[in-house]
C-alpha cells in the first residue's frame, strides 16, 4: 500500500484554494490499485507547527503532495526540517506553487523547494526571465507563464530523455496538461545534481518556453524522489473541471477545451498516476 498525503499550506478557509478544492485529484489517486489517499489542511495558522507535517518523518506516509497556496506563511521551520527528514528517510515529494509569490514558503524547504522561483525570494537566476508574462491580470507579477484559459489544455514537450513522468500507458509520450493564465516559475537548481527539467510548456502569450516540471532521482542523503510543479492549477477541479468552481478572488474567465477534449483528462489523469508511480520507485 502506498499511502499518500495530500497537504495544502492554509487552515481551512472556504473562498480560497482549500484541500476541498483538489477532491478530483484525491479521488483519481485512491482509485489506483494499492493506494491509498489522506487528503487535509493545515490544522494551524501559519508559523504555529502543524501536527502532521511536524510529525511527517516519523508517519507511516511514503508520499507527501505539497500543495503552497499560502502568501509566504505557509511552512515554518519545524515542518521545513521534518519535510527535509521525511525525503532523507525516502519520502516521495511532489512541491507545487502557482505565480508570483504565491506559496513562496516553499523557499525554506532546500532541495525540490529550491527549484521554485518566485518574485520577491529566490528569483530565477536568469534575469530575463523576471519579467512579466502574462499582462492580462496587472496585479499579478512574474513569474506568470500564460499557458492559456483556466479549463483549457495546453501542449506540453519532453526535455531530453523521456522520463517515466511522461510515458502514455500505450507506450507513447503525453503532450496535455490542463492550462492556467499564470503558471510559477522552476528550475534546476545549482547544488542538486540529481534533478533535471523533464517537460516544459509554451506561453500564449510571448511564445516563451518555460519549464513544467522538474524531477529529482534522489541522492545518497537524501534517497526520496521529487518533483517540482509549476502550478497547482495542474491537479485542481476547477483546471480539470470549470464547472467545479473556484474562489471569488479569480477574476479571469475560464475555458472549457478539457470538457470538450476527453483525451486532455485522460492524459492528466495519466500523468498523475505516473507521479503517483514513481515518487514511490527505489532510486537506482
Amino acid at each position: 500500500m502506498t499511502k499518500i498525503l495530500l497537504q495544502t499550506t492554509i487552515p481551512p478557509v472556504e473562498d480560497d484554494w482549500h484541500i476541498g478544492r483538489f477532491s478530483r485529484l484525491a479521488a483519481h489517486l485512491a482509485s489506483l490499485p494499492g493506494v491509498e489517499v489522506t487528503a487535509r489542511d493545515r490544522a494551524v495558522p501559519g508559523g504555529e507547527t502543524d501536527p502532521v507535517l511536524g510529525g511527517l518523518a516519523d508517519s507511516d506516509f511514503d508520499q507527501l503532495w505539497l500543495f503552497a497556496v499560502d502568501v509566504g506563511d505557509g511552512l515554518n521551520g519545524d515542518e521545513c526540517a521534518a519535510i527535509g527528514a521525511f525525503r532523507a528517510r525516502g519520502g516521495g515529494l511532489m512541491i507545487t506553487r502557482d505565480h508570483m509569490d504565491l506559496g513562496s514558503s516553499v523557499c525554506t524547504l532546500g532541495g525540490v523547494g529550491d527549484a521554485h522561483f518566485f518574485h520577491s525570494r529566490n528569483p530565477d537566476p536568469d534575469p530575463e526571465r523576471n519579467t512579466r508574462d502574462d499582462a492580462g491580470t496587472p496585479d499579478i507579477d512574474f513569474p506568470n507563464y500564460h499557458s492559456g484559459a483556466n479549463g483549457d489544455w495546453q501542449a506540453i514537450r519532453p526535455e531530453g530523455e523521456v522520463h517515466p513522468l511522461l510515458r502514455d500507458a500505450d507506450g507513447g509520450v503525453l503532450n496535455r496538461l490542463p492550462a492556467h493564465p499564470h503558471e510559477g516559475g522552476i528550475g534546476v537548481p545549482a547544488s542538486e545534481p540529481d534533478a533535471r527539467v523533464v517537460a516544459s510548456g509554451t506561453s500564449r502569450a510571448t511564445g516563451r518556453p518555460f519549464n513544467i516540471a522538474v524531477a529529482f532521482a534522489g541522492q545518497p542523503d537524501k534517497p526520496g524522489r521529487g518533483v517540482a510543479q509549476s502550478t497547482f492549477h495542474h491537479f485542481a477541479d476547477y483546471n480539470w473541471d470549470p464547472r467545479d468552481g473556484c474562489p471569488s478572488f479569480v477574476t479571469e474567465a475560464p475555458g472549457d477545451a478539457i470538457i470538450r477534449d476527453p483525451e486532455a483528462m485522460r492524459q492528466t489523469k495519466q500523468y498523475v498516476a505516473n507521479l503517483a508511480a514513481w515518487l514511490s520507485a527505489e532510486t537506482a
